[in-house]
């Protein structure tokens, strides 16, 4: 039976989160709002195009359209050969005189896809893209504690350079890193996609917005990470900005967080560590139900693979 999680892992998780709160409430920085402004060039993608786009060009960071490039004011290098994508064709629904209130929330529907081209960031040159803040240091022996965590809670952990531009990704009893982070941007990725194993992949887990899971994980990896003396900058404020959430977002998942954070920490903090039970592997793998959203604006990954982002 698992013990009751340590006093001083409550007390680190109860810190670091009062100061998560703190950031997010100062609102976003001038290179926070220069950095949205220019993600939301960058159109989100399907599962299926990230496969696409990573066939064709394995080493991609950032991808988006010509025109979108001179947005950003940066132009496509000559001779560059654009990455085919599937761009959905969205077209208007057609109102049915049998119908009172027909598709009143659903004003347009996709008839099909197309070949569509976009270049990525390396195939450009211009103006600099504005940077996101990571998290540095050295996590030490917490990494391989950390590993050890995830597999007594029965996760299969792979290293797959397929994810690129992901750098993570989880789909229920399995974790996908990409090769070759810095150690503690590793580490806290890491403990990102945990956080979404443990709350979220869950045989009873409620289904949550994309922006509440996506808080939730982040906030985690914060608190762990900050537990263990890694710099954190404003890396996780501006993750859980990126998606659009807030004070109040963090606020309402609180509880959630503090206790996923505290057994994260207890595991890391104390030598003699109670082993927790195996995680239910009910979701199916990322590959055994291919997705592919009807919005280019959808994320890029499976509904439960929430991590997976271009954006980290």
């Amino acid at each position: 039976m698992d013990r009751k999680p340590n006093d001083k892992a409550r007390q680190i998780a109860e810190e670091a989160l009062g100061k998560l709160a703190a950031e997010l409430e100062q609102g976003r920085s001038e290179a926070l709002r220069s950095y949205l402004a220019a993600m939301g060039r960058f159109r989100r993608y399907s599962w299926g195009n990230v496969l696409l786009i990573s066939s064709q060009r394995p080493a991609a960071t950032h991808v988006a359209g010509f025109h979108a490039w001179h947005q950003l004011g940066r132009s496509v290098k000559k001779g560059e050969k654009g990455i085919v994508i599937l761009a959905p064709m969205v077209v208007k629904q057609k109102e049915s005189a049998a119908e009172v209130e027909p598709h009143p929330k659903e004003p347009s529907r996709v008839a099909g896809f197309r070949a569509a081209y976009v270049f990525d960031v390396s195939q450009t040159e211009g103006q600099p893209l504005p940077q996101f803040a990571a998290t540095k240091g050295d996590p030490r022996e917490y990494g391989d504690k950390l590993k050890e965590i995830v597999a007594k809670r029965g996760i299969a952990l792979e290293y797959d350079g397929s994810i690129a531009p992901a750098q993570g990704m989880s789909s229920g009893g399995r974790i996908h890193l990409l090769p070759d982070l810095p150690p503690a941007e590793e580490f806290s990725v890491l403990v990102h996609e945990l956080a979404h194993e443990m709350l979220h992949h869950q045989k009873d887990a409620p289904p949550l917005p994309k922006v509440v899971r996506e808080t939730q994980a982040e906030a985690v990896a914060f608190a762990v990470c900050r537990g263990i003396g890694l710099e954190t900058n404003t890396a996780a404020a501006d993750y859980i900005a990126l998606y659009r959430g807030d004070q109040k977002t963090l606020a309402e998942s609180l509880s959630a967080i503090q206790e996923t954070s505290t057994k994260i920490l207890d595991g890391l903090l104390t030598e003699q560590r109670s082993v927790p039970s195996p995680a239910q592997s009910s979701h199916a793998d990322e590959t055994a139900k291919p997705h592919r959203p009807a919005s280019p604006q959808d994320a890029a990954i499976p509904a439960q693979s929430d991590s997976a982002s271009w954006d980290r």
